[in-house]
């Protein structure tokens, strides 16, 4: 076949990209070893959430009295059926990814695709055989995986990461997690919510630590409360796995201490997939760890890009979406705009849950920025109330001098629905004022954002 395009990789940047570029007329092809739809569709953003609606059904059924509800009978969770409906769900999305592939005219080249020259790519095969391509445009979207430290290697029985996370068809009974990042504190929150032991050990001073510190603590609160243990401000030296039990050397402030439990789930971060794939032989340039790309995400190798977590930026699948987009509507000769890395949402499916975009307090003052900051608590919201989910709160700050949203910080339930009013807000550059002015709904949880701003600027009601 004589393509246009060929894509390295069929996650959410590299499928996307794939997509939009035959709407705009090129012929494409994706190179795919594994599944379609790459490690978010089938083994990391849509079947963990599944996970987590089976452990909000359970506690919601364990409270259920709480709400007029009489349940007889035992109430028990079967982990083995929640990992079959995660799976299901992880294939079934697999499946709609070939529908839109057939759908969009993209062709599926199934094997292991690297750099092969300039305008050149060969897929080998499982069974060693290959094919070379010669394209105009190359997209590489090889994604990451788990990164592994020298002192917590993955056996995938004892020391798992979250393939296995996400697989396991027996409950221990104790788990130490160590990680507490968007992966690592969603599966705490899961695995704690069944019934599971769980210790959640983090290196910085507060779990989420990428989050605004107040709801960093909140959600630590959250978690205790739970029967969930935290130690933050520690790091795990070795694992002995001899034993039946795993025996957990943690290096804490306040000396060492020894955890036991029944499996390891190493949640430290990702590490880009850049081995093999031909970068060195072509002369591709690096910075650091990841590739070099422009704004539109063109290499130093001219036909050849990159997007996704193999370059700078958060490593989200929304991100690797826009990047694709953007790329391929430059190499069709559309002028899109570059992708304001600022204002990326990020979300963390916990209960609460928890969603941001743009400056954390913290930052906006080293920034150098006079700020108003508004904070409205869902224990203050008539909806929260009546759907008995109080916890939480929205947090809004504002520059002093002009009204500018410098950023949103919430924690609570359907706050990751709730913060893309936020990034439309910052992107439309709407004020701390007109913010106020523009009416929400009521009752919703979503009030709790005009509040939060009205609280900034002295002018709330409800608090």
């Amino acid at each position: 076949m004589n393509y246009d395009m060929i894509v390295i990789g069929s996650g959410p940047g590299g499928y996307v990209a794939a997509i939009r570029a035959s709407q705009l007329g090129k012929k494409v092809a994706v190179v795919e070893r594994a599944e379609l739809g790459g490690i978010c569709l089938n083994w990391g953003c849509i079947p963990a959430k599944s996970l987590l609606k089976s452990a909000k059904v359970y506690e919601n059924v364990k409270n259920a009295v709480d709400y007029g509800v009489k349940i007889n009978g035992d109430i028990s969770p079967d982990i083995k059926r929640m990992m079959e409906r995660s799976r299901a769900i992880a294939d079934e999305m697999s499946k709609g990814i070939q529908y839109l592939f057939k759908k969009n005219k993209i062709d599926h080249i199934k094997g292991f695709g690297k750099l092969a020259g300039e305008n050149k790519v060969r897929v080998e095969s499982d069974n060693g055989k290959y094919e070379e391509y010669v394209v105009p445009h190359i997209i590489l979207a090889t994604g990451a995986r788990p990164k592994e430290l020298s002192n917590l290697k993955l056996d995938r029985k004892k020391i798992i990461g979250y393939r296995e996370a996400l697989t396991l068809n027996k409950m221990p009974e104790s788990m130490i997690i160590v990680g507490s990042g968007t992966i690592g504190s969603e599966f705490a929150y899961f695995y704690n919510s069944i019934g599971v032991n769980v210790t959640l050990v983090e290196f910085l001073p507060n779990i989420v630590p990428l989050e605004d510190e107040e709801v960093s603590k909140q959600l630590e609160r959250s978690f205790k409360k739970a029967g969930m243990k935290v130690i933050t401000g520690s790091f795990v030296e070795q694992v002995d796995i001899n034993g039946e039990k795993c025996i957990v050397t943690v290096k804490t402030r306040k000396g060492e201490k020894e955890i036991e439990a029944d499996i390891v789930l190493s949640a430290v971060g990702i590490s880009p997939n850049l081995e093999n794939i031909g970068i060195e032989e072509i002369g591709i340039e690096m910075d650091k760890d990841k590739i070099r790309v422009d704004e539109y995400y063109q290499t130093n190798v001219k036909g050849i890009y990159a997007i996704g977590d193999i370059v700078h930026g958060q490593s989200l699948a929304h991100v690797a979406s826009a990047e694709g987009i953007i790329c391929v509507e430059n190499i069709a000769g559309k002028t899109p705009d570059q992708l304001d890395y600022k204002n990326i949402p990020s979300c963390t499916y916990t209960s609460p849950e928890v969603a941001s975009v743009g400056m954390t307090e913290k930052e906006a003052k080293e920034a150098g920025y006079e700020i108003k900051v508004g904070k409205f608590p869902f224990i203050a919201s008539g909806k929260a109330r009546a759907i008995g989910e109080k916890e939480g709160f929205v947090k809004l700050i504002f520059d002093t001098r002009y009204g500018e949203l410098l950023g949103g910080h919430m924690i609570g339930t359907n706050v990751t629905e709730m913060i893309a009013e936020i990034v439309v807000a910052r992107k439309l550059e709407i004020t701390g004022p007109e913010l106020i002015k523009s009416i929400h709904p009521h009752p919703t949880m979503s009030e709790a954002v005009m509040e939060a701003a009205a609280v900034a600027y002295d002018e709330v009601i409800n608090l």
